[in-house]
């Protein structure tokens, strides 16, 4: 933890943006009220594990989505990967992974009480917030089915009745220009209006050195409109509407190298499950016999060389990582105070679409893309909830009750036209010629045998082939696969129709002055309606099943599969062109909490917990998971294959919270057991989704092999697959009133059980996955620790304030690999962000330099299999953003 002050306080409570007037905190500092429990509570008073963020705080870090609420939040981690729209929240380790649109989030994500469909699409700018509540731990009684990690609590800054605006330019490198402005205003006694909008452009963090361009910009606004109603005293009614949109390019990656990551290496038999021995060649020099292939068809060598951190790209001629996201939405929250009773009801419509075009292999070698359009990995939501509540007190103020229901109704559609590139055929017949004889590749020939290399074969043995009597049949095999090109999707169509209904109850038991009994319960009833209509016009996938099939029960199994799959890889197949499935499922589950608290004195908490937590289950969608490509049988596809179970957790939590007047505490522990853990790995060809359970028995390595029929586990022994364990620490400081310090710590332990199987009924592991037993999670650092100072001095007797602003965030080692493998490793790290200016100049105006990212530091948010490039696999990254600074200038009236 050694940085100094720079990492010596951050903040995960609320500061007050009023002072005192004298030198010391005064007693009557406000308090902070948070929501967590339903009711407006006092944050000290809450026994649940929760930081509550103010705007002054989230200014000052320079937060405006909440991927940046990381340096803020030491047990939150937010990243995104191949599109912003998969990105993932996860709370002390958990949290949804993947990038497959069926998964809900493990982290549940609500913007003034509406629920976002996936963490992700609140990934743009938040504009004006009141404040952010992140609650960890599973939240299954009031968050709902989509909380078993935790839940984000966002509320913007409402109307008033006041006359007032604020506008904002904050200009920086990269060529950053943004601009926020709104204006509030009363529009009678009892009616106000505000309006608020930001437009922000910025240059990419990419050069892409092929076509010219950059990658990973910003080009994005957001226009909010809120309308409150307050007719009496008893009645508020507040409407709000918003729109945004995003036209940018995103997201590019480049290859890992062992200067950043040691172990992308070349492994002992090009086994990427074997760990690299002492200082073997990188993973993308010529001593991995698939780079030669790759440097034949064209790649620039300058992005197998240089530096993972370079930000150059060298994607194929004509690709685009074009995209589009939309996202709108009114909802409207009604609250009224009948005597003794507080009604509450919200209701939200809400519709978000997202394509994005890419050059999906991420090399100058043509192999796979998505051409930007309608069709371009989209997936389109479109969400109705309505929640009521009502709670109040009974028995003399002894029960604090509240009860509410709640239902949502959600259209979600994803369409698909990922296609094999122009090189594709070559570059996988260059792949089978490997298998058969590294001597014979030749990436000069189509088939990557040419003449030479199709002759030697047919000379082979005397005459008689290398192959028998199959040579004829596997050398057209080889000469139909290299024709593979340009083929593939051409818009495959998934929708699923979710619908959730859930009544609720929350009440707390006020046993004495001292000792309350807090009781929750759930129960959520859920239907997933399924279809998919698939498009496809790759015609040689069944040429070469028809072809080679009969070879699978030969010792020509191997090569035959190996030329099926690479023909039909992702199962993309015209066999499947016009051919439609549907399926559905039915979920009902009872989830709820316990928590007994106890405050011997007025400022000090102390609580234990138990919860219960759920995230529901659904469908994979993705044609890959509909069988082995070498096996598939169009005529028996069977979509329950497609289904994966619910996920549940149970956490235990003990805390004490301390609340002074100069200084506050919290600290807790926990545990949590997560079971049908919902796992959504990328093997380098297809997309998994295993739930991960633990056996209690061992399984004698079964789940560590290479195969999958090894490592069952009997019903009656299955366990919890995924454990956390740890401890959190948050203080916060005030000496004197122009001085608030702040420091959090976590420790988490989130590992996989160390004998794993992939079902609840114990069927075996995904050999992919059997680096899992016993590990770490990936994105799940064992320590984090953030930190802030803000020092803001008076200057002069006008009322002008100085402004001294610097927080950190220290990360341990961990892996960002879901599948674990050596090469994905990313180091530990610190990030400094900083922010000094003069602030209420003339009562109106602020100036404030920045700075994110201070010693631009390189880390990256996921390594991955490059699609395709194998043996043996190399990795590519998707690196986080490097050093911002620029200046901002702001007015008020």
């Amino acid at each position: 933890m050694g940085a100094g002050l720079a990492l010596a306080p951050q903040t995960a409570f609320a500061q007050s943006a009023d002072a005192a007037d004298s030198g010391d905190v005064e007693a009557d500092t406000p308090v902070i009220i948070v929501t967590a429990q339903g009711r407006a509570q006092e944050l000290a008073d809450v026994p649940v594990a929760i930081s509550a963020v103010s705007a002054e705080t989230l200014e000052n870090s320079g937060t405006t989505d909440i991927r940046e609420l990381n340096q803020v939040a030491p047990s939150l981690l937010v990243s995104s990967t191949g599109n912003e729209a998969n990105g993932s929240a996860r709370i002390r380790g958990i949290g949804t992974v993947g990038d497959n649109p069926g998964l809900e989030s493990s982290v549940a994500v609500f913007v003034d009480g509406v629920y976002r469909s996936r963490s992700g699409n609140a990934l743009s700018e938040l504009g004006p917030i009141d404040r952010i509540e992140i609650l960890r731990g599973p939240q299954g009684t009031l968050g709902g089915r989509n909380s078993s990690a935790g839940m984000l609590n966002i509320f913007t800054a409402p109307p008033s009745f006041a006359f007032e605006g604020h506008a904002s330019a904050s200009f920086g490198n990269f060529n950053a220009l943004r601009f926020e402005g709104g204006v509030n205003a009363p529009l009678s006694d009892s009616i106000a209006a505000r309006i608020d909008g930001v437009w922000f452009q910025r240059d990419g963090f990419y050069t892409d050195v092929t076509n010219d361009t950059d990658v990973n910009n910003r080009d994005r606004y957001l226009v909010r409109a809120q309308v409150l109603f307050e007719p009496n005293d008893d009645v508020s009614f507040r409407l709000i509407g918003d729109y945004s949109k995003k036209d940018e390019a995103c997201c590019a990656a480049t290859f890992v190298q062992p200067d950043f990551a040691q172990f992308a290496r070349v492994s002992p038999g090009l086994d990427p499950f074997a760990k690299p021995v002492g200082a073997s060649p990188a993973l993308t020099s010529t001593s991995n016999p698939i780079v030669n292939v790759l440097l034949g068809l064209g790649q620039d060598p300058r992005g197998l060389t240089q530096s993972t951190f370079d930000r150059n790209i060298y994607p194929t001629a004509g690709r685009s990582y074009d995209g589009e996201t939309e996202d709108y939405g009114i909802s409207g929250e009604l609250n009224w105070s009948l005597g003794n009773v507080n009604f509450t009801s919200i209701t939200a419509y809400r519709e978000y679409a997202n394509t994005q075009g890419s050059d999906t292999d991420y090399t100058t070698v043509d192999i796979l893309y998505r051409a930007p359009g309608d069709n371009a990995g989209a997936r389109e939501f479109a969400t109705f909830t309505q929640e009521f509540r009502l709670n109040g007190t009974a028995f003399n103020d002894k029960l604090d009750w509240l009860v509410g229901a709640y239902y949502a109704n959600e259209d979600l559609q994803t369409r698909d036209n990922l296609r094999f590139g122009n090189d594709y055929g070559t570059f996988v017949s260059c792949r089978i010629a490997l298998a058969i004889n590294p001597a014979l590749v030749n990436p000069a020939a189509q088939d990557c045998l040419g003449a030479t290399g199709r002759g030697a074969l047919q000379a082979a043995n005397g005459g008689a082939g290398a192959f028998g009597a199959a040579t004829p049949a596997i050398l057209a095999g080889i000469t139909n696969l290299s024709n593979v090109n340009d083929l593939g999707g051409t818009g495959d169509v998934y929708n699923q129709t979710s619908e959730n209904f859930a009544v609720f109850t929350h009440n707390i038991f006020h046993i004495t002055d001292t000792l309350d009994l807090t009781l929750g319960i759930r129960y959520t009833s859920e239907t997933k309606d399924f279809d998919a209509t698939f498009s496809n016009d790759n015609v040689i996938c069944p040429q070469n099943r028809a072809l080679l099939s009969s070879f699978l029960t030969t010792p020509l199994a191997g090569l035959a599969g190996g030329i099926i799959a690479l023909s039909c890889q992702g199962n993309s197949t015209a066999e499947l062109d016009g051919v439609s499935l549907s399926d559905s499922r039915d979920e009902d589950k009872l989830t709820g909490t316990a928590i007994l608290s106890w405050k011997p004195v007025d400022d000090l908490l102390v609580y234990g917990s138990y919860s219960r937590g759920y995230k529901a289950g659904g469908f994979n969608l993705d044609r890959s998971a509909l069988g082995n490509p070498v096996t598939l049988r169009v005529a028996n596809l069977d979509p329950a294959i497609l289904q994966f179970d619910e996920e549940t957790v149970d956490a235990y939590e003990v805390g004490l919270k301390y609340s002074g007047r100069r200084w506050s505490v919290s600290l807790a522990a926990f545990r949590q057991e997560f079971s049908n853990f919902q796992l959504n790995t990328f093997n380098g060809s297809v997309y998994l989704v295993q739930n991960i359970n633990g056996c209690s028995t061992s399984l004698s390595g079964g789940d560590r092999d290479a195969s999958a029929a090894t490592g069952a586990c009997a019903a009656d022994d299955v366990s919890p697959g995924v454990v956390s364990q740890g401890f959190e620490f948050e203080a916060s400081l005030s000496p004197i009133r122009d001085l608030t310090m702040t420091m959090g710590i976590t420790h988490a332990d989130t590992r996989f059980a160390d004998d794993v199987v992939g079902s609840d009924a114990g069927a075996p592991l995904d050999p992919a996955l059997r680096l899992l037993p016993g590990d770490n999670m990936s994105n799940a650092p064992a320590w984090v620790g953030t930190s802030s100072l803000t020092w803001t001095p008076p200057i002069g007797d006008s009322g002008m304030e100085g402004l001294f602003f610097i927080n950190a965030r220290m990360t341990s080692d961990y892996n960002t690999g879901s599948d674990l493998l050596y090469g994905k490793e990313q180091d530990g790290y610190i990030l400094v962000n900083g922010r000094i200016g003069l602030t209420n100049i003339a009562d109106r105006f602020s100036i404030e330099g920045w700075v994110q990212n201070m010693f631009d530091v390189d880390y990256t948010q996921v390594a991955f299999n490059t699609p395709f490039v194998a043996p043996q696999q190399t990795y590519s990254a998707f690196l986080a953003e490097p050093r911002t600074y620029g200046v901002t200038v702001k007015a008020k009236f």
